[in-house]
């Protein structure tokens, strides 16, 4: 017989812990859970309070019956899955399989795998917390209620297999919404003037931009505004009225929340959010180190906090001012968003000492890349801030005002480890800070104007969208990753390099859910219902309220949209090829992989057809049509129309006439790519 069993989620994680208690001690999984809602049918009993009918997950038998043994034969059953309410929830199944009771003392929970954390959970078990099981409960089945009861309506005028959610939905109406105001978007012209001024004394040349006039500023929308402020110019002279010095202090970003890691992972290192968390996860549960034994890397990896133990904070004071001198270390305390759970710790690594490059040799690459990310953030945000010197110019050209500004940074701070990245990939340039006079002449080199246009929002990108998402208040850490999987694998939105796309199904889609449901799929609610969640998980309220209070009016939109659309059929869209079997126009259809041609005159004429997708740039090789394909991973690549007949040879993910990604990183390295929001014309 053991002293005790210890059950977590995953074998790796298993692992670990093994090493770190001595004993008589058994760690065994339970590869995630083991109870779930039956996939065919509702699982949940409206007749008798929305009781959740949870089944043993399928081929999990034999699983379920060594867990058992395993139990009997343990003097004491500890159960240490993952610290949030899925883990709870996992917890409360596990106890119910195994028929410990609800007010047992056996719930370990750890922030880090370490041995100290282990051990120190261990010592510390406590009951079972209800109010995380409960609020995973009241997600879990008002999820299943929207998802079950929307869907068929999607099956009936759309396609089967199709499926709504509560949250999915609402993400893919956010980038709908982007592309429908893209599609919408009229540009605006506008226009800049730029002075190339020089410093008579030092020879120093440098840029001003038009301010305006009178010290108000002036916006110029078109080429006659412009004309006449470059004629009212044309023979001033240029004159510094006044030269503001200062200095400016950049403070580090915080550490690691699950949303900015997954956002900065995708921004600096193209990863997928499904493929940071993947990594994230091997890196929590443990890896293999010489020297070390197994060593869980970093903290939890699913928080929306800031925070970081007194402990951590030491450590990384040592590290710094051991490293790069007192001056570099700034004691630094994050203030978290009132909405965060702040359970855990902000994501960090678990031993200063194990910097990246120790390590390296114990990683694969893309675990080398997260866990450097995540090892510079946490350490820089505990250093100095970077400090510029500032110069603001204002210039006089007659009644007419330009401005200039310099900016140096003297001292680098946080910046020589991690500088943290934005949407834009725009950084802090650093220009020359001046050497000029009050009411010196300024010597004019050039005049100029620059004709612009607006240009429409920016698509979301998986960075941008977990950041919208996560301001929204739409879903939790843990979601942010399955809700963008989920819909990808829906074919409800596409990638299109890094920017997300909602394809044709996914319009039709949510213009049938705004239609019909735009009560439950819209932000507000999806909020309010998170906050109800965190409710629970506190205490504050019942979670069989939220579904009593939601399912009634749910349930009566339901039978409505069911009785107008009985009759309604939603007309496929024809298009301008006809059947080769019989002559009548083929309609778009949408099936697993995406839209296709299909003949109107099924069943009696049954012809489909792939839809061929060809850009302007004919085949490097032949001279062909090259036709745009798509991987089973969806990503796009090129082949040759002739290629299928043995003709030519040509296929490649690089699209012909740009360039490849070896001459885009040959170019990086030799030019500073210049990003803008802005499109501009030189006149």
């Amino acid at each position: 017989m053991t002293d005790r069993l210890i059950i977590v989620e995953s074998p790796a994680k298993a692992n670990t812990i093994k090493k770190f208690l001595g004993g008589n001690t058994k760690v065994v999984a339970s590869m995630g859970h083991i109870r779930n809602l039956p996939k065919s049918k509702l699982g949940v009993n409206v007749e008798n309070d929305f009781e959740p009918e949870y089944i043993n997950i399928k081929g999990k038998g034999d699983l379920i019956k060594s867990l058992k043994k395993d139990a009997k034969d343990a003097k004491k059953i500890y159960l240490a899955t993952d610290p949030d309410r899925e883990g709870e929830a996992i917890a409360w199944h596990l106890a119910y399989i195994l028929g410990i009771p609800e007010d047992e003392v056996c719930r370990v929970t750890f922030n880090e795998i370490t041995k100290n954390a282990v051990k120190e959970g261990v010592k510390n078990p406590r009951k079972i917390d209800l109010n995380l099981v409960n609020a995973q409960q009241a997600r879990r089945v008002l999820d299943r209620i929207v998802g079950y009861k929307m869907s068929p309506v999607l099956w009936k005028k759309v396609k089967r297999g199709l499926s709504a959610g509560r949250v999915q939905s609402v993400a893919v109406k956010l980038i709908a919404d982007r592309e429908e105001e893209i599609e919408k978007f009229v540009p605006q012209e506008y226009w800049n003037i730029y002075a190339m001024l020089q410093d008579k004394k030092s020879k120093n040349s440098f840029e001003a931009k038009f301010y305006g006039k009178d010290s108000k500023k002036v916006e110029l929308a078109n080429e006659s505004e412009v004309n006449e402020v470059l004629e009212n110019i044309k023979n001033e002279k240029f004159i510094v009225k006044s030269i503001k010095k200062s200095e400016k202090r950049r403070v580090a970003a915080p550490p690691f929340t699950t949303s900015t890691m997954q956002q900065e992972a995708s921004r600096k290192l193209g990863f997928t959010l499904k493929k940071t968390m993947s990594i994230a996860q091997g890196l929590y549960e443990g890896v293999e180190i010489p020297g070390h034994g197994t060593v869980g890397l970093i903290t939890y990896m699913r928080t929306d906090s800031t925070r970081i133990s007194e402990v951590a904070r030491a450590s990384a004071k040592e590290y710094i001012e051991e490293k790069y001198g007192k001056d570099y270390y700034e004691n630094r305390y994050y203030k978290t968003s009132s909405d965060a759970q702040d359970a855990h710790e902000a994501i960090r690594p678990t031993y200063v000492e194990l910097e990246p490059n120790h390590i390296k040799e114990s990683l694969t690459k893309d675990e080398f890349k997260l866990y450097q990310l995540i090892y510079n953030r946490f350490i820089a945000s505990q250093m100095s801030a970077a400090v510029y010197d500032t110069m603001a110019i204002d210039i006089n050209a007659g009644k007419y005002n330009f401005k200039a500004n310099g900016q140096h940074l003297k001292f680098k701070g946080f910046m020589v480890l991690y500088v943290e990245t934005n949407d834009n990939e725009e950084e802090e340039k650093d220009n020359q800070i001046l050497d000029l006079e009050e009411n010196e002449e300024l010597k004019t080199k050039d005049v100029y104007a620059k004709q612009s246009f607006t240009e429409p929002p920016a698509r979301y990108t998986e960075a941008s969208l977990v950041k919208a998402l996560e301001e929204k208040d739409i879903g939790r850490p843990s979601t942010y990753s399955p809700i963008i999987t989920t819909i990808l694998e829906r074919r409800y939105i596409e990638k299109d390099k890094k920017q997300l796309v909602p394809t044709e199904l996914g319009k039709v889609v949510n213009s049938l859910l705004m239609e019909n449901f735009s009560d439950v799929i819209n932000v507000d609610f999806t909020a309010k219902i998170e906050n109800e969640f965190d409710n629970v998980a506190e205490g504050k309220e019942e979670w069989k309220n939220i579904i009593r209070d939601f399912y009634g009016p749910f349930e009566k939109t339901i039978k409505r949209v069911e009785k107008e659309l009985e009759h309604v059929k939603i007309e496929d869209e024809v298009s301008d090829i006809p059947c080769e079997k019989c002559g009548r126009l083929m309609v778009y259809k949408y099936g697993r992989y995406g839209k296709f041609l299909a003949c109107p005159g099924y069943p009696e004429c049954k012809n489909t057809k792939p839809i061929v997708e060809t850009i302007e740039e004919k085949c490097p090789k032949c001279g062909g049509n090259v036709l745009v394909k798509k991987s089973k991973r969806g990503r796009r690549f090129y082949v040759c129309e002739n290629n299928a007949k043995g003709e030519c040879d040509f296929i490649s993910w690089n699209k012909p006439g740009t360039p490849s990604v070896e001459e885009k990183e040959t170019k990086k390295k030799t030019t500073k790519r210049k990003t803008s929001t802005k499109k501009e014309k030189t006149i």
